[in-house]
């Protein structure tokens, strides 16, 4: 069984929100080990989580016109008056990706270019949601990793870090500022700032993602662990060369200095609400919801690309005691949707569901068996959250209304 990976041993949940004090700040790193000091969100001297009074300074402190005056300027800057592709947006086809596509090619009169790292299993809503993007008026690239590395790269990362998405959410970071970079686009724009869920309140003063975040994977490096393996060691052991890794290289800071390419996020310029922009993209995109919740949660519009995500969740669940349900709770609570009563029984119910409609496409995928799933699962549990009673794993410390 794991440790508690060095996260706090005295669990406190915010008293607005469902968030605890178990979540780390930075989940994708280039490093990876049990035994690193992690920051996680911060609570005040009322037992307020950081996301919680961000979310009161956005309604009450930001001046929300004078933010788009800003975007309005930085996009007339970059502008094309002959039409040439004049922003990058990667976009999935999810409600929050299209809504930042469409409002800078409808709202502000830029000429976006959507791309699109794709996702490890299509769900059918998934990729109908996709090509209804396309449909409604974008041109897209869509960028497929070598499947034999990623299939292996995502087994790794699930055996060796409980954290299977690891190779996605690196591919999802960097697709757009690479696709710049060849397009010579200077200018990207993802959606939200992951701030607004609880890291430190200052980072969501900056408009800008850090280089930091966009230059992390040099495969070039043969000490880079990639899914919790040396570059070096994969290529040995799995015969593979410099170029399969090619689709996770990172660009290079000399190249992002050289373009004076920027990448920004629409939460600085825009209030941010998921469940506003569900509306928007239904009636502007047709984007459509599934016929069933997402395994894990309680809605049918988030989670909808890739059949393996909701197993990212389950995971964030098993390491630090929330899942999907959680996440979509806190921030439905923050934007007044619903009550933090409402969010705790919707929590208890779902959030440690786990994904059974899916777990057949997850052992295909990673070629693994029933039992060695378990196995890993049961592995990175936290031991200061969970205690086995009759053969079931339960929460030593559940959420409950305050």
């Amino acid at each position: 069984m794991s440790s508690n990976y060095n996260l706090p041993t005295d669990i406190k949940f915010c008293t607005e929100c469902v968030i605890s004090n178990q979540r780390p700040i930075t989940l994708i790193e280039t490093k990876h080990s049990n035994n690193e000091k992690k920051e996680t969100t911060h609570f005040d001297e009322n037992g307020i989580c950081d996301a919680c009074k961000w979310a009161k300074i956005k309604k009450t402190e930001i001046d929300w016109e004078e933010r788009e005056k800003e975007l309005i300027k930085l996009l007339d800057f970059h502008r094309s008056k002959k039409g040439n592709y004049d922003v990058v947006v990667p976009a999935s086809g999810g409600k929050d990706s299209v809504y930042v596509a469409h409002i800078l090619k409808h709202k502000y009169n830029m000429h976006p270019l959507t791309v699109t790292w794709a996702p490890h299993i299509y769900t059918d809503i998934g990729k109908q949601n996709f090509y209804n993007m396309i449909d409604s008026g974008f041109d897209n690239i869509l960028n497929t990793p070598n499947g034999k590395i990623h299939r292996l790269l995502t087994k790794l990362a699930f055996l060796k870090l409980g954290h299977p998405f690891q190779p996605f959410i690196i591919g999802q970071r960097i697709v757009g500022p690479k696709i710049a970079l060849e397009k010579n686009i200077p200018l990207i724009f993802y959606g939200e700032n992951v701030a607004e869920y609880g890291n430190r309140i200052k980072d969501n003063y900056s408009p800008l993602m850090d280089n930091k975040l966009i230059t992390a994977f040099d495969v070039d490096n043969d000490d880079l662990l990639l899914s919790g393996v040396k570059i070096k060691e994969l290529r040995e052991e799995y015969k593979f060369s410099n170029n399969d890794f090619e689709a996770y290289r990172s660009p290079r800071i000399d190249e992002i200095v050289k373009l004076d390419m920027q990448v920004h996020y629409m939460s600085y310029y825009r209030f941010w609400s998921p469940q506003d922009h569900f509306y928007y993209a239904s009636q502007n995109m047709n984007f459509k919801v599934a016929d069933e919740r997402t395994p894990g949660t309680y809605t049918k519009s988030n989670g909808l690309d890739d059949k393996l995500e909701s197993f990212h969740f389950y995971l964030m669940l098993v390491k630090f005691g929330m899942g999907r349900a959680t996440y979509d709770c806190a921030q439905e609570i923050r934007d007044g949707k619903i009550s933090r009563k409402e969010g705790v029984a919707l929590v208890n119910k779902y959030d440690q569901e786990l994904p059974a409609r899916y777990l057949q496409d997850f052992l295909d995928y990673t070629s693994i068996n029933k039992e060695t799933f378990h196995d890993t699962i049961d592995n990175f549990r936290n031991d200061n959250l969970w205690e086995k009673k009759s053969n079931f794993w339960e929460l030593k410390n559940k959420i409950k209304d305050n």
